[in-house]
C-alpha cells in the first residue's frame, strides 16, 4: 500500500513542480490550428468522396 501512496505523492508532484503546462495563448493558438487542419481535412475527403460517387455513377448508370 505504501508503494501506491508513494507513487501517487510522485505523480502530483511531477504534475505541479516539473511539467510545463502551455499559456491559455498557446492552448487557443492550437484549437484554431487543429479546428483549422480539421476543416481542411474533411473538405478534402468530401472532395475525394465526391469524385468517387460521380465516376461510380457514370460507370454504373451510363453517361
Amino acid at each position: 500500500m505504501k508503494k501506491i501512496i508513494n507513487y501517487i505523492k510522485d505523480s502530483y508532484n511531477e504534475l505541479v513542480h516539473k511539467v510545463s503546462w502551455p499559456s491559455r495563448a498557446e492552448l487557443t493558438n492550437s484549437a484554431v490550428i487543429v479546428m483549422i487542419a480539421s476543416i481542411i481535412m474533411a473538405l478534402v475527403v468530401w472532395g475525394v468522396d465526391s469524385a468517387f460517387e460521380n465516376l461510380i455513377k457514370k460507370v454504373f448508370y451510363g453517361l
